[in-house]
């Protein structure tokens, strides 16, 4: 075959290349917004448009041939100069500010954060279109053709992109009225071994994640590490659970605040607060920036959440 016969297409590549990250068609599916049927179809095409076959199927998994294996690096790098090419197409036509801006971010925080802010965002800036991916897992922006990143937590080892401090939040320790009516409330840290404790696992190291909180010994801030009566890779999961009255949870202020301030739920401990946690917007370094994301990035800016009546 020779190379003028061959075609390719991005979307085909991007479907190559989610499957190989995702590891089954499937999830890539789910992460791609598409059937798995489709996603199926597309690498289908690709491989007879390329003449050779990419990945091993069979009914139990999947995995790369030695063709595959070659051409996914060269597929990311196609598929990375087609983005940075859209971009570039869009300034020079004059509409940077119109078109698709894809962020992702914890399920939690696109659910109590994010989404109340979209009816303002539709009503201010129809011309821009927001595909979000909430998910617990750290994505790799330029792999998953993610524009902007909300995250928390540290950056080390993210060359290569840019991020600035949306704002700032501690975690916080509650329980629910119906909890507490059954059982005294913790008076210091060390009290909670004796309650009934929720917590959170990284859905990616499989650890459960520590309480950033300071002990009576330990005054510069530090963590604790409790036993947990129950566990969830899910930040909503914890949340209910303790709205529930299943017992005591530790989670962002941001998760916490509609039910401290409606009375759903009571913080506990708040002389032990650790240290506030940055939440920051994190996108990969160019040298241009779509008016589209520059616009979003204002506008979440200018909408940064209040926290002082809990402070």
């Amino acid at each position: 075959m020779s190379a003028i016969d061959f075609e390719v297409s991005v979307p085909q590549l991007r479907c190559f290349i989610a499957v190989v990250d995702a590891g089954s068609v499937a999830e890539a599916g789910r992460r791609l917004g598409m059937s798995a049927a489709s996603v199926s179809k597309a690498i289908t095409r690709l491989e007879e448009g390329a003449g050779v076959r990419l990945l091993h199927r069979s009914t139990h998994a999947l995995s790369l041939t030695e063709a595959g294996e070659a051409l996914l690096e060269p597929a990311r790098e196609a598929v990375r100069a087609a983005e940075a090419f859209e971009e570039a197409a869009g300034h020079a036509r004059g509409s940077g500010d119109a078109g698709v801006v894809r962020l992702t971010a914890a399920v939690g925080f696109v659910r109590h954060v994010l989404v109340p802010m979209l009816g303002e965002l539709a009503r201010l800036h129809p011309e821009i279109q927001l595909d979000v991916r909430a998910t617990n897992e750290v994505l790799d922006l330029a792999d998953n053709g993610i524009d902007l990143a909300i995250r928390s937590g540290s950056l080390v080892g993210l060359p290569g992109h840019i991020h600035q401090t949306w704002f700032t939040c501690p975690w916080v320790i509650c329980a629910a009225p119906s909890y507490l009516a059954r059982r005294p409330a913790p008076r210091t840290i060390a009290e909670l071994d004796e309650h009934d404790l929720i917590r959170f696992r990284n859905p990616q190291s499989g650890q459960i994640q520590p309480w950033p909180h300071r002990t009576v010994v330990d005054t510069t801030g530090g963590s604790y590490e409790p036993r947990a009566r129950f566990a969830f890779d899910d930040g909503d999961a914890v949340w209910g659970t303790m709205l529930a009255g299943g017992g005591i949870a530790c989670v962002p202020l941001y998760l916490a605040a509609a039910s401290l301030r409606n009375g759903a739920a009571v913080e506990l401990l708040a002389d032990f607060r650790g240290a506030a946690a940055s939440v920051v917007m994190l996108r990969r370094e160019r040298r241009l920036t779509p008016g589209r994301l520059a616009t979003l990035m204002a506008f979440l800016s200018a909408r940064a959440p209040d926290f002082s009546d809990l402070l």
